[in-house]
């Protein structure tokens, strides 16, 4: 994923408000990148528009060296669906289709056998360990079990990008870092990840960090790889 001199404006003339301003940015295959910055900073911003789901005012995004820019509506949405999982901070689950249903239907909707698509949507259930919920409808699961389903969703099939926007707020310490684990999974398999958080050990997981202000990258820090980025982990390790 690489955005070029990407920037987002919003309103016109006395009222124009840039959220993101002239932002260049690349994450590799295989790496885990994290955003951090205060609130306004243009975080969300970014992932909306590295995902694809809002356009830039300037500057061009590409997915697996495929300008968003220049697709149609309909070509825009098949890369977001095939190639892009998003984590929403509001879930986006419907209402009316189980646990199981809400993370199969992208896969369906790209042509995958429903039989084929249910049985990728239990074993990224199980993968998330909740299992038990997939025949659960969201509005009889918590806030956090929802916020699980919706990772999911994003990380079934075969997604090069994967951009997680605080996927862990409304997760417990112990399920949270369990959820870091799958993602940083996720990346080593291959996947290019893109996480939003204010939380500076979940950043600890990534390989890289990029802080945002005032919808400018004001700092980037590389940090050490090591196999397992958990800071439990790694405060094992320096015992």
């Amino acid at each position: 994923m690489i955005l070029e001199g990407v920037s987002r404006v919003h309103g016109s003339g006395a009222a124009e408000v840039y959220a993101l301003r002239e932002v260049d940015l690349a994450v590799r295959a295989g790496e885990f990148v994290a955003v951090m910055g205060p609130s306004g900073s243009g975080k969300s911003t970014l992932l909306a528009l590295a995902g694809g789901l809002d356009r830039p005012t300037g500057g061009r995004v590409l997915v697996e060296g495929t300008p968003l820019d220049g697709l149609s509506r309909g070509r825009l949405a098949d890369v977001r669906r095939r190639s892009v999982g998003y984590v929403f901070q509001s879930y986006n689950l419907i209402p009316a289709l189980t646990a199981a249903e809400n993370i199969a239907l992208p896969r369906e909707l790209d042509g995958c056998s429903a039989r084929t698509a249910r049985r990728e949507a239990l074993a990224a259930l199980e993968e998330l360990g909740i299992g038990e919920l997939a025949e659960r409808f969201p509005d009889a699961l918590s806030g956090g079990q929802q916020q699980r389903v919706a990772i999911a969703r994003a990380l079934i099939g075969e997604r090069r990008l994967v951009l997680a926007d605080e996927p862990t707020g409304a997760l417990d310490s112990a399920t949270g870092e369990a959820v870091l684990g799958v993602l940083r999974a996720r990346c080593d398999a291959g996947a290019a990840v893109v996480m939003v958080t204010h939380d500076a050990a979940h950043a600890a997981w990534a390989d890289r960090v990029v802080f945002l202000r005032d919808g400018r990258i004001v700092d980037q820090a590389v940090q050490r790889r090591t196999a397992d980025r958990s800071p439990h982990a790694q405060a094992g390790a320096a015992r």
